[in-house]
């Protein structure tokens, strides 16, 4: 199933109030039949959380339909990287120098794509992302020592806190590191994330339904 009266009213919404900021649909877990009536709608940019469902999925989808915009929402792991790069257009959860070292192998395949560090504002041990005292030392580890080109900071807030506080800090920290861009914003929590002016949200129940 896809929502497009949800869809067309998050739209609506964002051409009047907040207009850089972009909606991934997050297909995860959902069938190909799903994205069909997504595109139907008018939806480009997706995202999915591994390389391998996405390659299912997407690969010949992306030949018919080159205005797709793939989006990886998920963590990466090390050995998945170069297939990644070949497949999607946005990563959104560059999380440990590991990850940075092998995407600086693949540079020829996302010069012109963009990262996102996450950051685990919550200090939770159940997320991965970089801690926020150390997001200025690893930026510049990414950009100095290994060639990338970062675009912004992603993160997802503790389920039982005020996302606000969480997205402030985000903000915050891309001040303070010359980034232009958060991704900050699922479907719980999309509203309080629009006060931020994201340049991305990530809305997956609200348009797909519950996972399966």
């Amino acid at each position: 199933m896809f929502n497009n009266l949800k869809y067309q009213e998050i739209s609506n919404y964002l051409k009047k109030n907040v207009q850089n900021t972009r909606i991934i649909a997050i297909s995860k877990n959902h069938p190909i039949s799903s994205v069909l009536l997504a595109l139907n709608a008018g939806v480009e940019r997706f995202g999915e959380n591994r390389v391998f469902e996405a390659k299912s999925k997407f690969k010949s989808l992306k030949e018919k339909y080159p205005n797709i915009e793939l989006h990886l929402t998920g963590p990466l792991q090390s050995n998945k990287v170069k297939e990644a790069s070949k497949l999607f257009d946005v990563f959104h959860t560059l999380d440990r120098e590991k990850i940075a070292n092998e995407f600086s192998k693949n540079l020829d395949l996302v010069v012109n794509k963009k990262m996102f560090i996450q950051v685990n504002t919550g200090l939770e041990n159940t997320k991965s992302g970089i801690p926020p005292n150390r997001v200025g030392e690893f930026i510049r580890y990414c950009k100095n020592d290994v060639g990338l080109k970062i675009s912004g900071l992603m993160c997802i807030p503790p389920i039982n806190e005020d996302p606000r506080l969480h997205f402030s800090l985000l903000n915050d920290l891309a001040k303070k590191n010359n980034l232009d861009e958060l991704s900050i914003g699922m479907s719980n929590d999309y509203t309080q994330a629009l006060e931020f002016k994201p340049a991305y949200i990530r809305i997956g129940s609200l348009l797909f339904g519950n996972r399966s």
